[in-house]
């Protein structure tokens, strides 16, 4: 739970009830400005919106998981301007979030100026930080909103689950989750793509997405493969806690493009950013039925729809470091392949997984 400007009277009703900690795994309370940006990693356009408080949620959600593990874990969030001890020229408002893997929940409350004192502004929104929990909880109980007239009270569901079993039933060919909770049915992304499985996210995909980044001085998004060349395709419920790992940090995608001419097809224009064993693959006829023809149409395709790609090097499992200019690519073809400089971070998602080690925070 991360709460600023009110809901500080939910959380010590929360704690108020023995065995809370069955319930609670953390609380926050970054007031400050230093405070409120450092947890987000960011500065948000607007402290106080309902923006801020699905990045909050999502922020607490992959905190929360990186802490517990494969624990079912909500993140729970508020941010809330109300009464205090001078006049307000702004509006009094709260913007509260939940964030589950299969599900994005808000709710907007305006309140009619002038007409309660602080601690009936903290009270009200305290009850609806409760409500919302309730809600994420799947129960049916709710504390009474006193609603007075100029009082506003909205909400919006974000389904992802919804969207993960359209992609898995082949309904749609991706989904995407931006940063702070949106859910469409496209793949529009940033001009710059990292794709992989994510099992877990570490510091080298993250390390990676800044260095490309840095380099191109463009906006980056992931796409999670949900079907991957050398394996099936992911059930929606993987789907979506492999998902969950970028909440309140970064864009992802979905989709069941499982070869990159696939992935030209749907993000025309994206650069690719891929670590020099990927980068392999792409150039390794096995993938293309063994048949150079086919790996030669697929590259034509990619560069005719404006993609290309950036490659990292990274050390080979013979021990040596190896970059792009040692790929073996297809003569003609080599200006689809350019090297990132200045980047190298060795971590592997299979070394983390046989290690128990965890992934990024």
């Amino acid at each position: 739970m991360v709460t600023a400007g009110a809901g500080t009277q939910a959380l010590a009703l929360l704690l108020g009830v023995a065995g809370a900690s069955r319930t609670l795994l953390e609380a926050l309370v970054p007031y400050d400005w230093a405070a409120f940006d450092d947890f987000l990693g960011q500065t948000p356009e607007q402290y106080v919106a309902l923006p801020t408080a699905r990045l909050m949620a999502g922020r607490a959600l992959s905190r929360g998981r990186w802490l517990h593990g494969d624990e079912s874990v909500i993140g729970l969030a508020c941010t809330a301007t109300i009464a205090t001890d001078r006049p307000k020229r702004g509006e009094h408002r709260a913007h509260v979030a939940t964030w589950q893997p299969t599900l994005v929940a808000s709710y907007s409350l305006h309140l009619h100026k002038g007409l309660r004192d602080r601690s009936a502004e903290e009270e009200l929104v305290s009850c609806l930080i409760l409500n919302a929990l309730s809600h994420a909880y799947g129960l049916s109980d709710r504390l009474a909103l006193q609603l007075q007239a100029g009082d506003d009270c909205q909400q919006h569901f974000a389904d992802l689950l919804r969207s993960a079993r359209r992609l898995h039933q082949n309904a749609i060919p991706c989904f995407s989750v931006s940063e702070d909770g949106d859910v469409a049915d496209t793949g529009s992304l940033a001009p710059i793509i990292l794709s992989g499985a994510f099992n877990p996210l570490h510091d080298g995909h993250l390390g990676l997405a800044k260095a490309a980044q840095a380099h191109l001085t463009q906006p980056v998004s992931f796409e999670l493969a949900a079907h991957n060349a050398d394996k099936g395709p992911l059930e929606p419920d993987e789907v979506l806690d492999r998902m969950a790992q970028f909440a309140g940090r970064w864009p992802v995608v979905a989709s069941h493009a499982a070869t990159f001419v696939e992935k030209a097809r749907l993000y025309p224009g994206s650069t690719f950013a891929v670590g020099y064993d990927t980068a392999a693959r792409i150039v390794h006829p096995r993938y293309y039925d063994g048949s150079l023809e086919k790996m030669r149409d697929a590259l034509a395709e990619i560069r005719q729809r404006g993609c290309r790609f950036l490659v990292a090097g990274r050390a080979g499992e013979d021990g040596q470091f190896h970059a792009a200019p040692s790929l073996a690519v297809p003569e003609g073809f080599e200006d689809l392949f350019r090297p990132l400089p200045r980047f190298r971070r060795d971590i592997s998602s299979t070394e983390l997984r046989m290690s128990g080690e965890k992934g990024s925070r």
